[in-house]
């Protein structure tokens, strides 16, 4: 079960580094809502050397009953979150971090840096997190804790031939 899209903006910021090997810093600042357009558009909201950022509106979450886990994970934190991956492009000539995906699912974004990709965070606001919990709360089901069974203890032959087994692998 899939829900309706949100779709989201997120505003991404450049800002210099003292650093020879790496001159700027690009880290997702703001997820925006209802304001932005759902059509895929990026616009500069601010071109200055000492602090860029751009805005890339259209970005399609879906919450899907498959993630459920990985929502209760993150409504469970003590600060939920929105994840974004993001990467470096080439648009029209300017290199931009642009967001590819973003997600609530803490599971989803594991996923996501588990294969090497860049995953920033920003903090959800309380009506995203109410969503969220509600979505939660219909169809995440955790599994039912099992007993796990004891091995017997086979007694004095089985000791021995456990005994007989260390010492061969010793050496003795």
């Amino acid at each position: 079960m899939e829900t309706e899209a949100i779709s989201v903006g997120v505003i991404m910021q450049r800002t210099p580094l003292a650093n020879r090997w790496q001159p700027f810093q690009w880290l997702p600042i703001e997820i925006v809502g209802a304001i932005v357009s759902h059509d895929h558009s990026l616009s500069c909201l601010r071109n200055d050397p000492d602090d860029m950022r751009w805005l890339f509106s259209g970005i399609q979450v879906n919450l899907s009953s498959s993630e459920a886990e990985g929502y209760f994970l993150n409504i469970s934190a003590p600060a939920p979150c929105w994840f974004i991956m993001w990467r470096i492009e080439e648009v029209d000539g300017v290199e931009l971090a642009v967001p590819k995906s973003v997600t609530l699912s803490y599971n989803e974004a594991a996923r996501l840096m588990d294969g090497g990709e860049r995953v920033d965070t920003l903090p959800a606001s309380p009506e995203v997190i109410e969503l969220l919990t509600n979505f939660t709360g219909e169809y995440y089901h955790p599994e039912p804790k099992r007993k796990h069974k004891k091995p017997s203890f086979e007694g004095g032959e089985g000791v021995d031939k456990m005994a007989r087994a260390e010492g061969d692998a010793n050496g003795r």
